[in-house]
This record gives C-alpha cells, sequence and structure tokens, in this order.
C-alpha cells in the first residue's frame, strides 16, 4: 500500500493543492509499519492534475487536512480513499496514527 501527504516543511500541508511536496509512503497495513518513504515535488497545481499524478506513483490512500470537493470526487473515481481533516503533525506521525488506527480526524479546511 501506498499511501501520500502533501507537505510543506515536513509537516502536513493543511491546503492540499498548495502543498511544496508529497510524501509518499510504503507501507505494510497488516503491520502497521511503514516500509519507505520519499518525498516529491507535484506537478502545476492545475484541476485534476494533482490526482492522475498521484494515481500515476501507485498511491491509494491520500491523507490530508483540506481538500476541494472536485478533487476528492477524482480521487474516489480512481479508486484512491482520501482521508480528510487531518492534524499538521509530521507526515511520518500521521501515516503511522493512520496505520494503528488512532488518526485523529475533523472538519475538511477547504472551503471549494
Amino acid at each position: 500500500m501506498k499511501i501520500a501527504i502533501p507537505v510543506v516543511q515536513g509537516a502536513l500541508c493543511l491546503h492540499f493543492g498548495h502543498c511544496q511536496e508529497f510524501a509518499l509512503f510504503d507501507v505494510d497495513p497488516e503491520k502497521k509499519k511503514i516500509i519507505d518513504s520519499r518525498t516529491l515535488p507535484p506537478p502545476a497545481h492545475e484541476p485534476g492534475a494533482l490526482p492522475k499524478w498521484l494515481g500515476g506513483q501507485g498511491v491509494n490512500v491520500v491523507i490530508a487536512g483540506g481538500m476541494g470537493i472536485r478533487a476528492q470526487q477524482i480521487f474516489e473515481q480512481s479508486g484512491i480513499q482520501v482521508v480528510i481533516g487531518a492534524p499538521a503533525k509530521s507526515a511520518r506521525e500521521v501515516v503511522q496514527a493512520y496505520l494503528e488506527g488512532r488518526l485523529a480526524v475533523g472538519d475538511n479546511v477547504c472551503d471549494h
């Protein structure tokens, strides 16, 4: 399984489309373990570009603080799970909490 987190200065970026880079984590959900991670700069911010790009990276789950409804729909149509309302903590901490079933999420901080 591969999880993507939009990040700014190493922490989850609250607005999905305005991150500096994406942290990609290869994980073993059965063992609740991070196997590998890397960061990549995103492509230019255009409607629909990020879901397509992340799908091409093999991402299964995107965890974000906020995301517009259209991006959520594109991810859903692509079979990629979206988790919204995650806190602005380190990307590794967010992924580990998700794997362990203890990720506390709140409201979608995006208003479009």
